[in-house]
């Protein structure tokens, strides 16, 4: 990069490897780099190997946001009470807007390694207590534009099929060694941050595999150089308006709204019990 690239050069205000939490790290959540980088409050990358035991979290609920897997690795099966139920594939895109209250799982369908992304958006304070929708991705019905597969909102000339929260971009980007690749975010993109799955990233300072960097709040471009062959995620979005209200799996604008998604969620639990599928 030249000079000038230099100085124009988005800067970060922030690097984590997070929390490691045996089979998955936390690399942000609603008490930490939530506050900062909302509508985006959590992210975690999950890993698992061959030989493992149980993987699964079992049945639980989730509310007022929208929950997206991407997986990189490996099969999961999935479930959730909208009535959805599958294979999601590596390669794979999940979105789950959990709205007023959903429960869902996802286990390993065998014992190969498998490895993916996890991100939550909170959603908008009209959308945080509507009805729950999932979308479940093939891998083909990914757009891509250049190295860049386009998960939620648009980038270039490829769209994401998904109906996401407005004003989310979200990608999977992969880079060979040596490779110069630029961001500019929407108008309105404030927000930028990006985690990397493998290699490593020269973007004015280098960013390691595991890490996750937070970009000033600017629109301005992000300007990244591949060292070695790289793949990350890469989010940028209009900044949530609203403080973060937090339960266990749920994130709200207020209190009033994770009190009427409490109800719904409790409900959903007693017909998940009288059914078996809940103990």
């Amino acid at each position: 990069m030249n000079a000038t690239a230099e100085v124009l050069q988005r800067s970060i205000i922030h690097r984590t490897k997070g929390k490691n939490l045996g089979s998955l790290t936390r690399l942000m959540s609603p008490a930490d780099l939530g506050e900062i980088l909302k509508p985006f409050v959590f992210l975690a990358i999950f890993s698992l190997g061959e030989n493992r035991g149980k993987a699964d979290s079992g049945m639980h609920p989730h509310s007022g946001i929208a929950t997206v897997t991407f997986m990189i690795d490996g099969d999961i099966a999935y479930e959730d009470t909208t009535g959805a139920a599958g294979i999601l594939p590596a390669g794979g895109l999940e979105l789950m807007r959990a709205g007023n209250g959903v429960w869902h799982d996802a286990v390993p369908t065998s014992d190969t390694s498998i490895m993916g992304f996890q991100l939550w958006v909170a959603l908008p304070a009209s959308e945080e207590n509507g009805p729950a929708k999932s979308v479940y991705l093939a891998p083909s019905k990914i757009p891509q534009a250049g190295p860049a597969r386009v998960l939620l909102g648009h980038y270039g000339d490829a769209q994401s099929v998904i109906e996401a929260p407005a004003g989310v971009n979200y990608l999977a980007v992969r880079l060979k060694d040596g490779e110069c690749w630029r961001y500019t975010p929407p108008t309105g993109h404030t927000v930028a941050w990006l985690a990397v799955e493998s290699g490593c990233l020269d973007t004015g300072g280098f960013v390691n595999k595991g890490e996750l960097v937070v970009f000033e709040e600017s629109e301005q471009h992000i300007e990244l150089v591949a060292r070695g062959d790289s793949s990350f995620v890469l989010g940028s979005a209009v900044k949530h308006p609203h403080d973060l209200v937090t339960g266990y799996y749920s994130v709200h604008t207020s209190k009033e709204a994770m009190a009427k998604s409490k109800t719904e969620i409790q409900s959903i639990a007693a017909r998940l019990r009288q059914e078996g599928r809940l103990s």
